[in-house]
């Protein structure tokens, strides 16, 4: 049987970033500088069966990238939490010693064969399949994440003298909150394109980081 954790709570966050001129943190005046930063987080809080709890931390950034290496909709939020939240518990292959808990073992036989992100030659289908039959081997070994009780969930409030109100499902503030740039996960999808194929030529769907083909590759090569 996996282990059961709960979600309780999910708080939006961000990464260091400098507010002052030059990076100066003596300095009086604060500015916001160009590029500083502040990236978008997510904590989500976890217990776990024997009570203790985990902050899982998740950048934004997270999502965009699991949209462009599966081709998952930038859209389907809950398809990408279901994804982030639980290929943590992914094994490696390679990791001998994961091999001698029955329950890891369990995963790695069943998804040892299947292919990655970076397999290459193989529709974005084939990937995202692949990858949702690990996280249900993840779900169905080792872990599965379930929200607390809403009921549970607002007592812990009170309880710490809080005045909010808990949501009806702890991700609901993640779900309703975020949104993926479409043009950000193109741009990272490129990224991974050129990742599966360093070598190929550069064409204007495959292309070295800030390159741009226009058509002369499309048209007989370069003048």
């Amino acid at each position: 049987m996996p282990e059961i954790r709960t979600i309780w709570d999910v708080e939006l966050g961000y990464s260091f970033t400098s507010l002052m001129p030059n990076g100066d943190l003596e300095a009086p005046e604060t500015a916001v500088g160009e590029g500083d930063g502040a990236e978008p987080m997510w904590g989500v809080s976890q217990v776990l069966p024997d009570e203790s709890t985990v902050l899982h931390v998740i950048p934004h950034s997270t999502f965009e990238w699991r949209a462009a290496e599966y081709g998952i909709d930038p859209d389907d939020l809950d398809l990408l939490l279901d994804v982030v939240l639980h290929e943590p518990w992914i094994p490696h292959p390679g990791d001998a010693l994961a091999w001698s808990d029955p329950a890891t073992a369990a995963v790695l036989a069943e998804t040892a064969s299947l292919p990655t992100c970076w397999t290459p030659g193989i529709p974005d289908a084939d990937r995202l399949a692949a990858h949702l039959t690990r996280i249900s081997a993840v779900k169905q070994h080792l872990v599965e994440l379930q929200p607390a009780t809403r009921a549970d969930r607002q007592a812990a409030l009170v309880y710490v003298g809080s005045d909010r109100t808990a949501d009806a499902d702890p991700l609901d503030l993640l779900r309703t909150q975020t949104r993926l740039d479409p043009v950000r996960v193109a741009g990272r999808r490129l990224a991974v394109q050129r990742a599966r194929n360093p070598y190929a030529p550069p064409t204007f769907e495959v292309k070295p980081p800030a390159t741009f083909i226009g058509t002369q590759f499309r048209t007989g090569g370069l003048p």
